[in-house]
């Protein structure tokens, strides 16, 4: 991928995706083939940050004893 612009999660999933399906054709270049691993790795990173950032930023809302909501991380034993 030429483009220096930094994808959104959604655009880093399409392209990891193809990049995927072109190494599963087998019949690229060695060379090519290196290439596009890389990109793949560094797009699965990127995804992974991601993903790992969202999650920090999900909490549960759960309602208290009067009834009141509470915030709680994602994964709290509330």
């Amino acid at each position: 991928m030429a483009a220096k612009k930094k994808l959104n999660f959604e655009g880093s999933m399409a392209r990891l995706e193809e990049i995927v399906s072109l190494l599963e054709k087998g019949d690229a270049p060695l060379e090519q083939a290196m290439s596009l691993f890389e990109e793949g790795a560094k797009l699965l990173r990127e995804c992974t940050k991601q993903l790992d950032e969202a999650e920090q930023k999900v909490t549960l809302l759960t309602a208290g004893k009067d009834g009141e909501l509470i915030e709680e991380p994602f994964g709290g034993n509330g």
